[in-house]
């Protein structure tokens, strides 16, 4: 047994050691206070967050509500902590149009983790950063040009029949579509597999569907996923020296092989479809050093950065717009009034196109447009967004300087929930977003999809699909709530995007 002297020298170590630590948080925990800007008290050791492992509400409530207290205060921003990284929130509209667009030189990055190495689809769009994401955003956004969104139209309707069988089949068996959400992934998966991949997935014949399988499992996140996030966020260095990669490896390498086999076959096929896959093999082949007129690094798409971004734009496109879609259509459940009104502009607006569904078509639902501006106002898919100070940045008219390296957050869901901006923001009124009511309106008031230059370069897409699935369904059927839905909704702890926690059922009758 050890000496009682030697367990008092291990006891005082400890105590030391304890101390100090406690002594290290409560410095760090100044930080906003040393740099002038207000700030919520933190506590030891998550600051103004809780145990990863055992959170009780989706990270995007927990900002909504920091937003609406530091407002209260009539704070313009407010300094956080994550475990003992400072953070910063941003409040006032005006320094957050600042942020986003005016001074985005200083915010160019997001500050999200990739490990092009050991994670090669970690390094797509969404995520990397400074020139590598200039020079990528330049040669990839020719492909989402209404032109480009146009010419894959006819692609995106091939995939309707199936999606109606589902929701016809369903209705002859008198059964409620027991999970709506599901129903439209499947169908936003297969038209990401038609425009993105040139391949049919028939995700609504094949229930273990790889693609639905591995898409599910990408947002469905496991501890071990969690704590690799949270390495990754708060100590990118020792992930990167760890080779730590956050997209498990039988996704990756499913994706990786799916993209390389589609490319190569192309290439030695001399095989060509209008699609995105074929836009970014196009990009592989030509001389970017000076086309058109655009500035270039002179480098060509390479295979791993073709996979990365082939599956940000299937990850990105399938799961938000079904859950958009998923959200619009139980409000439109809820609200048979405005269901009956957009039902009536889909009904008008197809008749003076031959009753078909057509890009010119979508585009002439302006009332389609409301119901949807407002349904990503009530529940926008990325509820908050980040982005890092990469130079210091003196806050205009302030004695204020963030720090080179500071994570930015913008409380999206509370910016959409601001009582100020939107009356009664639990009400479902697409009368928000007449052209009259925008304009009254602060622009960064509504920021479904970012704004500025890292504006969501798929939203064009993710709108048509969206406005396609809609208009199909409305078109045939009218929607009610099934008992089984459990009311009020409730959102998923530890879901990426803004989802529902639970299934929502929908009676569906043919009208």
């Amino acid at each position: 047994m050890p000496c009682g002297s030697c367990v008092g020298y291990a006891i005082a170590i400890l105590a030391v050691v304890v101390t100090t630590l406690i002594a290290y948080f409560k410095w760090t925990y100044q930080y906003w206070e040393r740099k002038k800007v207000p700030y919520l008290k933190p506590r030891i050791p998550y600051g103004n967050g809780s145990s990863p492992l055992r959170a009780k509400e989706h990270t995007s409530l927990r900002l909504a509500r920091f937003y609406e207290e530091m407002k209260a205060k009539g704070w313009k921003h407010g300094g956080l902590f994550s475990l003992l990284t400072p953070g910063y929130l941003v409040v006032d509209l005006d320094y957050l149009k600042n942020i986003m667009t005016k001074d985005f030189h200083h915010f160019v990055d997001r500050g999200l983790y990739y490990n092009e190495d050991a994670d090669p689809l970690s390094a797509h769009l969404f995520a990397i950063g400074g020139e590598k994401w200039r020079n990528l955003r330049t040669k990839v956004t020719p492909t989402f040009t209404s032109g480009k969104m146009k010419m894959m139209f006819q692609t995106l309707v091939d995939c309707i029949p199936n999606f109606i069988a589902k929701i016809e089949a369903d209705r002859v068996a008198n059964a409620p579509i027991d999970d709506i959400k599901e129903t439209l992934g499947c169908f936003t998966t297969d038209i990401i597999g038609s425009c993105a991949f040139g391949l049919e997935f028939n995700t609504f014949k094949d229930e273990d569907s790889p693609f639905r399988r591995y898409g599910r499992k990408f947002f469905e996140r496991d501890r071990l996923t969690v704590m690799k996030q949270v390495l990754a966020i708060n100590f990118p260095n020792v992930a990167k020296m760890f080779s730590v990669a956050v997209i498990p490896s039988d996704i990756s390498n499913f994706f990786v092989k799916l993209v390389k086999d589609t490319v190569n076959y192309r290439e030695k096929n001399n095989y060509s479809r209008k699609d995105f896959m074929q836009l970014l093999i196009d990009i592989k082949g030509k001389n970017l050093a000076n086309e058109g007129g655009n500035k270039y690094d002179g480098k060509t798409l390479t295979l791993d950065e073709i996979a990365a971004q082939s599956f940000v734009f299937f990850i990105a496109g399938f799961e938000t717009s079904s859950t958009t879609m998923a959200f619009a259509l139980y409000e439109l459940a809820k609200h048979q009034d405005i269901q009956d009104k957009l039902r009536d502009e889909i009904d008008s607006v197809l008749a003076t196109h031959n009753g078909e569904i057509t890009y010119e078509s979508i585009q002439d639902m302006k009332y389609m447009d409301q119901v949807i501006s407002e349904t990503l106002r009530k529940y926008p898919p990325l509820p908050f967004l980040t982005r890092t100070c990469v130079k210091d940045y003196k806050i205009p008219d302030e004695d204020v300087v963030i720090e080179k390296g500071t994570r930015i957050f913008i409380p999206v869901l509370g910016i959409h929930h601001d009582k100020e901006f939107y009356p009664d923001p639990e009400k479902f009124d697409p009368e928000r977003f007449t052209e009259e009511s925008k304009s009254n309106r602060h622009h960064y008031a509504h920021i479904p999809f970012g704004e500025g230059p890292r504006v969501c370069i798929g939203a064009r897409f993710g709108l048509m699909q969206s406005k396609v699935g809609l208009t199909t369904l409305l078109k045939h059927y009218k929607f009610t709530i099934n008992k089984k839905t459990i009311q009020p909704l409730k959102m998923k702890v530890s879901s990426i995007v803004l989802a529902a926690d639970g299934e929502i059922w929908l009676n569906a009758e043919k009208v």
